[in-house]
């Protein structure tokens, strides 16, 4: 890859974003299109989000994916946002319009997409730890699958009730649960999904769950949205118990394969991103191949 005066930029945005494999998969991506972009990380403080988007359309940025913590924060500083991120209520990708900076949500469909190949969903339960952008995609995917019922639980009793009452035109989708009370939970439910970043490359010795789950239901799924580490503790916890286990990297692979054919106008090579991850240094894969 040859950069110019005439290279288009893209990128991520996040803090941390050290950690991110965006940048591996996209620009693997285009190298084999051949195209002439470059995608970039860029760790932007939460206080520093306003600015840094102003700055983004100084310099003609093509879009830009967004992680931890400003799925939610970016909403107001965009122009419009997309009937998929206002159900969620969170952004991941962003684009330009002559309006002004536009958002969606491409987490929904790379969430589901391993998920659809493993069993029918229909009549299930799920347990989603964390109430924040990601888990808000998950519920509004696991709704797609035909789940029966859908628990969260998180630390902070305000947060979570936030978090129920924003599922108001769905009533019955959500309930939500102490985070004391997810041991209780896990016998019952048929897949279980961290959306924390409990666990993240560096704290890998953190988990979301207790040292044991061996109450798990058998046959039961945990996923977790977390890819680096590929096996995270929480994993490790589940295989120990009898889970099969998944983690987030097919769904980061096809939720930037959205966004990036929305940036680039044309069909992006699937197998070529995510073998560009799992051959990545450092980095052993445990998720079955697209």
């Amino acid at each position: 890859m040859q950069i110019t005066g005439k290279t288009k930029l893209l990128g991520v945005i996040g803090d941390p974003i050290a950690h991110s494999l965006s940048p591996v998969m996209h620009n693997a991506a285009i190298a084999h299109l051949g195209l002439d972009y470059i995608y970039l990380p860029f760790q932007i403080k939460p206080e520093d989000l306003s600015v840094a988007i102003e700055g983004f359309r100084a310099i003609n940025l093509q879009g830009f994916n967004i992680t931890i913590p400003h799925k939610q924060a970016i909403i107001p500083l965009l122009a419009e946002i997309s009937s998929t991120a206002r159900l969620v209520g969170a952004v991941n990708t962003v684009y330009q319009t002559p309006q002004g900076w536009a958002g969606t949500n491409t987490d929904v469909q790379g969430f589901i997409a391993p998920l659809k190949k493993m069993r029918d969903w229909q009549g299930t339960q799920v347990l989603i730890l964390g109430y924040g952008g990601a888990a808000r995609a998950v519920v509004a995917g696991c709704q797609q699958l035909g789940c029966k019922e859908i628990h969260v639980a998180g630390r902070n009793s305000e947060k979570l009730l936030d978090f129920w009452q924003s599922w108001a035109d769905f009533p019955g989708l959500v309930s939500i649960h102490p985070w004391e009370q997810r041991a209780i939970l896990l016998p019952h439910v048929d897949l279980v999904v961290n959306t924390t970043p409990i666990g993240t490359t560096p704290d890998v010795h953190t988990s979301p769950v207790e040292l044991s789950m061996t109450g798990l239901k058998s046959g039961a799924i945990a996923y977790d949205l977390i890819y680096n580490p590929a096996k995270t503790l929480f994993l490790h916890q589940a295989e120990q118990a009898g889970a099969t286990i998944l983690n987030g990297l097919e769904m980061l692979v096809q939720q930037g394969a959205a966004a990036l054919e929305m940036w680039l106008g044309c069909p992006v090579p699937l197998d070529v991103m995510q073998q560009s991850l799992v051959s990545y240094q450092g980095l052993p894969t445990i998720v079955k191949a697209l």
